[in-house]
């Protein structure tokens, strides 16, 4: 549902939860502002008194379920592509090949400010340009994180897996202190 409030035009639609719709059109409609739906099944100015206001919530809260169970199944369609392997957003910059090349010079003493003019992205849109400096750090702190706790990943997508299924993942056992490594 989304609508407007006159005559400032303002929209204040969509992504908010049903309460949250309700008390902001009364805090509206107290101001004297009007409040036009622009869409949905009574496109039109909304009347706060009577059966206006109990048929504005009983839309606002239909939106707030529909919003909920898209984000529901976009969480599963997600969980069933992680799965099988699929992961969404860009791919990755950084290869395996440029990690180790990073791991390698920085072993030898180079800054990343001077291994990434000599880095070559492979494939995307990117292609044949230089990664960011950034990316190269980002690239690193993530491999120093697998590097730290290499079961962490597998065991929370696998505890994740069980909720999901209904199950209470097990007692797992204690990673050992970064210190002591």
């Amino acid at each position: 549902m989304q609508f407007r409030a006159h005559p400032a035009r303002t929209t204040i639609g969509k992504g908010r939860d049903a309460a949250e719709l309700t008390v902001l059109a009364d805090h509206l409609t107290a101001h004297g502002l009007v409040l036009e739906m622009l869409a949905g099944p009574l496109p039109g100015i909304y009347d706060p008194t009577g059966p206006g206001k109990l048929l504005f919530a009983f839309f606002a809260a239909m939106a707030e379920t529909e919003r909920e169970n898209i984000r529901e199944s976009t969480l599963e369609g997600l969980d069933t592509a992680a799965r099988k392997g699929k992961h969404g957003g860009r791919p990755q910059v950084i290869t395996d090949d440029m990690l180790h090349t990073v791991l390698r010079r920085r072993a030898l003493g180079e800054s990343v400010e001077q291994i990434q003019p000599d880095l070559i992205i492979p494939t995307g849109k990117r292609k044949g340009q230089s990664p960011s400096v950034a990316s190269i750090h980002r690239a690193l702190a993530e491999h120093a994180k697998r590097e730290a706790y290499p079961g962490a990943i597998e065991q929370a997508h696998a505890d994740f897996a069980a909720l999901r299924a209904g199950e209470v993942p097990g007692p797992r056992p204690a990673l050992p202190d970064r210190a002591s490594l």
